[in-house]
């Protein structure tokens, strides 16, 4: 018999489908789980790593991130992939690079998601060899992928290339038939190639960045219930996912999603929401989650799910350089501003100050930041002697408005304020209630975006260990193989892709996580610099001893706290995955890559 190429050895396997674990050894060959069972035979040349009592899971698959951009650039993700993630989803929220040029692509990414808009151009306009979705399939893999990779196409992205970016976003022009027919067209081009369905939003504070059509809403804002239609078709009928980001301010569009996925005298359509939260500004909105998705689902027939970030909602801002501030008026004509002294003679303007108090002090508007100053803590200030306080007890200290503390704060100082503030998910109670309700799935993480406000590169780590410390109450809120199905089976299973499960026949992406290691350390603040977007230093997680082992189609990337020799630079692991492929696929091109600038690559045929 051929010998293995990897055993891991004396873990719990966890298969993904929720059943509880099983002590076993595992054996892989040809990036394929061929072997469970005792004393597996170990040859000369078989990899081994050793999992005794440990978790053996298979890989984390993270639904929700933005590193469309960055795979150019890094496309080891090496972010993710050490906290156990071996499947991302990109094009989320209407984004994706597919359609659009490198300028306009820039310019519906870097504000939305808070990233360097120049560096985003240049990875962009450097790698940007493709004009349909096949060919930017063929380009993804011909990168030296760390992670497997599926995609969204970006209904801002597709309607922009149609209509042009300033057609598509100006409120005075609406989709042509003609101009329908052609997104049509190029969605289901994108299916074609193994596309996973569309991303859209209706979300109106998401803002395009750039000098030619600055704060205006994204295109898939301005679309008609009409073209939304048109797309929910074609997705029904191919049984492709909708990815939706509602109204966040008025709320009312989330039942244009859950009417959209019933499956009344017609085909449901699988619709992913975001976002399942318990809120600091409306706490009462955690109640309608699994109700909504209740009538959905088992009255309408359809198949809805929430998105959910499995932790406390934290983020940290830089001065007002936080998207919160995009959902009131005062706060959009700040983030306008993109130069430093023209934006302070703005904060400094006292009718400018009453506009914002205003808008600060609106009690019933819909918002989705609690404005509230007392819960906005002081990490970095040049007056070292503020690093501590709540800008609400400086305030009082002062005795002036929150928010006129706010803006002297912002002016005198700049990006050298830091603070921090709880958005969502800090009561623990209610969150552990929420993430086992009815159709509530795992997602959100935003990995690759933000790289200043937050960090949940490892929100599969801070689940499991939530998971573990509730083990020793008389009723956990989930027992480990249901966090390790929501982390993997499920969500591979509701998007239809070649995820999350670790059987026999499947593709060996699997993650060996030390539960002596899932401490109070997976929540701590860290930053690490990020060459690739010119140095700046980013936020990230480093719970080393969490994760002793990922593996990617069989390869073992990661373990011990270090990648291996040539990670993401002349070693491939990851692939395209492409929606409904069947399980156990393993790419013809693994091991390794030649010239990672040129993308040359030996050939490996798996069998």
């Amino acid at each position: 018999m051929e010998q293995l190429d990897l055993v891991v050895r004396g873990g719990t396997v966890f298969d993904g489908t929720g059943a509880p674990g099983v002590r076993t050894d595992l054996g892989v060959r040809a990036g394929r789980v061929v072997a469970l069972g005792t004393d597996l035979e170990i040859g000369p040349d078989t990899r081994v790593v050793d999992a005794t009592g440990q978790w053996v899971t298979p890989g984390f698959v993270d639904t929700h991130t933005h590193y469309d951009a960055e795979l150019q650039v890094a496309p080891g993700l090496s972010e993710s992939v050490r906290h156990g993630v071996t499947t991302v989803l990109v094009g989320n929220c209407s984004l994706s690079t597919v359609y659009s040029s490198a300028l306009d692509a820039a310019d519906l990414f870097s504000r939305v998601e808070a990233l360097p808009r120049t560096h985003v151009l240049a990875a962009l306009e450097e790698a940007r060899t493709w004009s349909d979705p096949a060919e930017w399939v063929e380009a993804l893999e011909r990168l030296p992928l760390g992670p497997h990779v599926a995609s969204f196409l970006g209904h801002s992205d597709v309607r922009a290339s149609v209509m042009g970016l300033g057609r598509s976003t100006d409120p005075d022009h609406s989709a042509s038939k003609g101009e329908m027919r052609e997104i049509e067209r190029r969605l289901e081009a994108a299916l074609d190639a193994g596309f996973l369905g569309i991303s859209t939003m209706t979300n109106p504070w998401d803002k395009l960045d750039g000098d030619r059509y600055r704060s205006r809403s994204l295109p898939s804002t301005y679309s008609s219930w009409k073209e939304f239609r048109r797309i929910s078709r074609v997705l029904r009928r191919r049984d492709r996912v909708l990815q939706g980001v509602p109204n966040l301010n008025k709320k009312y569009d989330v039942g244009f999603y859950l009417a959209t996925s019933t499956g009344l005298f017609r085909r449901s359509l699988r619709v992913s929401l975001l976002a399942a939260a318990d809120t600091k500004a409306e706490p009462w909105v955690q109640h309608i989650f699994a109700p909504l998705a209740f009538l959905a689902n088992k009255l309408g027939r359809g198949r809805f799910v929430w998105q959910h970030l499995p932790t406390t909602f934290r983020v940290w801002a830089d001065g007002i350089d936080l998207v919160v501030f995009e959902e009131f008026g005062s706060g959009r004509e700040a983030l306008h501003l993109r130069e430093e002294m023209g934006r302070n003679d703005l904060l400094s303007d006292e009718a400018y100050r009453r506009w914002f108090r205003r808008d600060f002090d609106k009690r019933f508007s819909p918002r989705v930041w609690h404005r509230d100053f007392d819960d906005a803590e002081i990490t970095e200030c040049p007056e070292a002697e503020l690093v501590g306080m709540h800008i609400g007890e400086v305030a009082r200290q002062r005795g002036v408005h929150p928010v006129d503390c706010f803006l002297d704060l912002v002016v005198e100082h700049g990006t050298k304020l830091r603070w921090k503030t709880n958005i969502a998910n800090a009561r623990p109670e209610i969150q552990d209630k929420l993430i086992a309700r009815h159709g509530v799935t795992i997602g959100f993480s935003d990995a690759g975006a933000h790289l200043r406000n937050m960090a949940f590169y490892n929100f599969g780590i801070r689940l499991l260990r939530r998971v573990k410390d509730a083990q020793s109450n008389p009723k956990p809120f989930l027992s480990v193989e249901q966090a390790v199905h929501k982390l993997t089976g499920e969500l591979g299973d509701f998007y239809g892709i070649d995820a999350g499960h670790l059987r026999l026949g499947d593709r060996a992406d699997l993650v060996v996580v030390d539960p002596a290691g899932l401490g109070a350390d997976v929540d701590d603040y860290h930053e690490a610099e990020m060459p690739e977007f010119g140095g700046m230093r980013r936020m990230v997680n480093r719970n080393d001893a969490a994760v002793s082992a990922t593996v990617v189609s069989g390869e073992v990337v990661y373990e011990h706290g270090e990648f291996a020799d040539g990670y993401g630079r002349t070693m491939r692991t990851g692939r395209f995955l492409r929606a409904g492929e069947p399980a156990g696929t393993v790419s013809p091109v693994q091991r390794r890559v030649g010239d990672p600038a040129l993308g040359t690559m030996e050939l490996q045929v798996a069998p």
